[in-house]
């Protein structure tokens, strides 16, 4: 049973905000900045359902487990389990000191990502390296966006420089197929 304390609420705050990060920029199809919003626009709620979520202060990882669901008004993020590594104290007040900060996070388990205008990604497991601003999928790994994918063993997606790197493995090469669009628009 989680009981409500101060620490546990500054954590959870800190833990949706690095959600909404990984969110936002897990993939390149899905990665196209919010156009036309000022500031304040950028913080939507995000709710994240799960059967079960344990926290761990002592190991510092937070665990949602079964069916999990997480939604913001742009994005929507299921998989079966979801954890999240921290570092850094919960408490920290003084300068110079540091607080709660996102390690990396791991979402396994049926991942799926998808937003309004149809783009997804998919894959058995995502990890995100929030010092790298890194996303690596794994497990049958594919990026959607309309009829245009690409599809590998694993997708790297390098946040910081714009840029994707897909690999094939042994019995598999690396694909993508693109669609020619109509040059009408």
């Amino acid at each position: 049973m989680i009981t409500f304390n101060k620490k546990l609420f500054w954590f959870q705050v800190v833990l949706v905000c690095a959600l909404f990060f990984l969110m936002a920029w897990s993939s390149p199809a899905l990665s196209n900045p919010l156009k036309g919003k000022g500031e304040g626009e950028q913080k939507q709620t995000i709710v994240i359902k799960s059967k079960t979520l344990e926290v761990d202060n002592k190991r510092r990882i937070v665990t949602f487990t079964g069916e999990v669901d997480a939604r913001k008004d742009d994005m929507t993020i299921t998989c079966q389990k979801m954890v999240v590594y921290y570092v850094g104290q919960p408490e920290a007040k003084g300068k110079g000191e540091e607080g709660l900060r996102i390690d990396r996070i791991i979402a396994t388990g049926n991942v799926k990502i998808i937003r309004p205008d149809g783009s997804s990604a998919t894959a058995e497991q995502a990890t995100y390296y929030q010092a790298q601003e890194k996303v690596v999928l794994t497990g049958k790994p594919v990026v959607k966006q309309g009829n245009d994918f690409v599809e590998g063993s694993s997708i790297t997606l390098l946040l910081r420089e714009n840029r994707s790197i897909v690999k094939g493995s042994k019995g598999k090469k690396a694909k993508a197929v693109l669609t020619p669009r109509s040059m009408k628009r």
